[in-house]
Parts: C-alpha cells; structure tokens; sequence
C-alpha cells in the first residue's frame, strides 16, 4: 500500500512518451454541485493533473435529484481543465451507442470509478469484465459508501448487492482508492482481500484560512450545510435542539435530496423551543460555502460517516469550528481547533456540547474562531502531494497496454 506522499515514482513511466489514458466515471460532476465532497475532489484531480495523463470523463447530464439536464450539455463532450467531459443523458439509447463508437478503437491503462453502487461504475465495470472496453487495471473510490454509518441505511439491500458484486471485483485484481486510513480500514472491513492506495490530496483550498469575522453580540449562530439526506443527520440536531435552554440560532443550507426525510425534519420544528430559531436558507454554489461558514459561531454536523468530509476542510478554512461525529478523519484535529467530537450520536450528547458551546461569551468564541483557523493551516500544509491519478502512473500494479483478464487476476494481484 502507497501512501501519496511516500509513493515512489517509476523512472521508466515518467518519461513515457505515450501518455497514461484514464477514463474516469461519476454520478455528478460540475456544473452541478449538489452532489457534494466527491465532486470537488473530482475537480481538485482534473485541475491538478500534469500533461502526461490523458483523462477521459463520462458523467451525468444533470445534478443529484434534478430533473432537467444542464443547459447545453447533454450528449457533449466538453473540455473542462486537464479533461475531456462526456455529459451523458442515461436514458438515451443513442448516447450510450456514442460512447461505444468513441472508446471501441481505445485502450485506457486505468478504469478510475467513483462509487461501489453507481451505475457510473457497474456499466463500466461490467463492460471492461466482458471486454467491451479494454482497460489494463480498474481503480475503484467507494467515496465513503464502506463506512459503518452508510452501510447502516438500506442495510439488506446493500448486503445482497455486496455479496454478489465485491467477489466480481476480486476476480478483476481491482485496487481502492482511499482518502485517509479511517477509509482503508472501512474497506479492508468489507474486503480483506482489497490492495489499497490512499491517497489525502482532495482539496484545491487555499493554504491560508479565512480571517475570523467579528462574533455578533447575542445567541450562538450555529449552522448546517450539506445534502438534507439520513447519511448526514439533521434530524439529530433538531431533536437535540430540542433540548436545550440556552437561546441560540440555526441556519441550515443545502439540496433535499430527500424529501421525505426533510418532511420529518420539518415536523420537529413546530417541537422546538421559543429561544431557538431554526431557517431553512436554500442551497448554496460551491463557491459561496466558505464565505457563508464565516458568517457563523460554529458548524454543527453529527454525520454518520464521511470518508474525507471536505465540508468540514470548508468550514475549518473558514475560522469556524466544527461540532461533529467522531464518524470522519477529523477527530483529532477538530478538537483542537475550538469544535468538540461527539463519541455517541444521541440527542442528549448533542445537546449538552451545543449548550456549552452556546454559553461561551464573545471573547471564547473568537478563540474558537482564531483556533479553528490554526487548525485547518496545520493541516492543509501536511496534505500536499500527487493526486491519484498521478499516483497510479507512477504505481508498479499498473500494467500500461495489458488488458483485463479475469482468470489470472487472483485476490492479491
């Protein structure tokens, strides 16, 4: 197992004259952005790749749970950065005979799949075990979906789809990409078998953080923003909110991807006590995240897993300190950076550290601020390094021009 920033490089591939041909596939890519991390660490690898990779992607013509496709996209192929971006409309038989056409004269070295349960990643897979398309190795990026939390929502359907699926990707030697060792060991939990690359380098934010804004005289200005989904737990801190005495307020942003859970959500307002005040603000562009966490106290998010949590790299750059799980690699750091970690995920835990949080006067919530701060430049300048496309042209276990073949591809190949 490689790390990025230990990974050796291979003097006969960095000067190959023929470049490493990647095709890479995912749900959703920009200009959506509901979709999350995963897309933003998908732009930090297409802006940040050198001119030795030739990266194809193919992905979704619309954003997570929208209807109508981005306007002028559909069926496209499209230059973003260091990539060329097929938008693919799933439903279009003709589309998908395209991308036939385009990639049947193609050898790609690497098949890069973001997601277990996507069908960005079963049609490819399937593809490349039939030799519909010929691609010498297939890095697979479960994007979190191993973790306990994840693997908790819709545990029977999960299960039977896995017992069918990891065995097949076995039999094709697949490699994981992991962000940080809480994910490689989430993966080597569900397959011991799995070879494992982890690499940390996920973001394109900048090495210095946000200055602190001022702290508003009054309640605590808490706030929420992420996909309004189970996997990320609002429903937790209304129902903590519930709880508490001390006045404070709460903004909550993004898509609802799930409108039945946001119906439950909705009802728990009505519950809530007069000294807090809970807006639904609507959903932000990517670029807007940073300067919204700001403007608040502090960043609540009791997540059920993240495998990077790049929200929370957000809000740490942004001087404002996150109350979160102990469900994502941030642990340690967010401690020290003016937040707290929940070691249970009850409503009662929840509760008391927003409490206390809420009781700081303005003085401790600048120190909060101010050490939030510190905290994310410590760390962005710890996570420097070749991004995982770059990683895999310089790993031995890619084998450039040789494609699948499912019968020698053993457990540990």
């Amino acid at each position: 197992m490689l790390d990025a920033v230990g990974a050796e490089a291979n003097p006969t591939r960095e000067h190959d004259l023929e470049p490493f041909r990647v095709l890479a596939t995912c749900g959703g890519f920009v200009p959506g952005h509901r979709y999350g991390g995963p897309v933003r660490s998908l732009v930090q690898i297409v802006e940040s790749i050198s001119e030795s990779i030739d990266l194809t992607l193919v992905t979704r013509d619309r954003d997570l749970a929208t209807p109508t496709p981005y306007p002028g996209l559909s069926g496209r192929w499209v230059r973003q950065s260091g990539a060329r971006v097929f938008y693919l409309t799933v439903s279009r038989a003709g589309q998908w005979r395209q991308l036939r056409r385009e990639f049947r004269d193609t050898s790609f070295d690497l098949l890069y799949v973001n997601s277990l349960f996507s069908m960005f990643s079963l049609v490819p897979i399937i593809a490349a075990r039939l030799g519909v398309l010929r691609v010498s190795r297939i890095l697979v990026a479960p994007r979190g979906e191993l973790s306990t939390g994840s693997l908790s929502l819709k545990r029977r359907k999960k299960q039977v789809f896995l017992r069918f699926w990891l065995p097949l990707l076995r039999t094709l030697g697949v490699v994981w990409h992991a962000t940080s060792d809480r994910e490689a060991e989430s993966i080597r939990r569900a397959c011991p078998w799995a070879q494992i690359e982890i690499n940390r380098s996920q973001v394109s934010l900048p090495y210095e953080p946000l200055p602190p804004g001022p702290v508003v005289p009054g309640p605590a200005r808490l706030v929420f923003i992420s996909r309004i989904s189970p996997e990320k737990n609002l429903i937790l801190v209304l129902r903590a909110l519930q709880q508490v005495s001390t006045p404070m307020d709460l903004d909550i942003y993004g898509p609802m991807e799930n409108v039945g859970y946001w119906e439950k959500c909705q009802n728990l307002f009505a519950r809530l006590p007069t000294t807090v005040q809970v807006r639904y603000c609507g959903e932000l562009a990517a670029d807007e995240v940073r300067s919204t966490f700001a403007r608040y106290d502090a960043f609540v998010f009791p997540t059920l897993g993240e495998n990077f949590g790049h929200v929370i790299a957000e809000s740490l750059s942004a001087s404002c300190p996150v109350i979160c799980s102990d469900q994502t690699p941030w642990t340690d750091l967010l401690t020290a950076g003016g937040g707290a970690v929940l070691k249970r995920l009850t409503a009662d835990d929840l509760a008391g550290q927003l409490e206390r949080f809420a009781a700081l006067d303005q003085v401790a919530r600048a120190h909060a601020r101010r050490a939030a701060g510190d905290a994310y430049r410590s760390w962005r300048r710890r996570v420097d390094g070749p991004n995982i496309l770059e990683q895999a042209r310089r790993a031995s276990w890619v084998r450039p021009g040789d494609p699948i073949h499912p019968s020698c591809c053993g457990a540990d190949s």
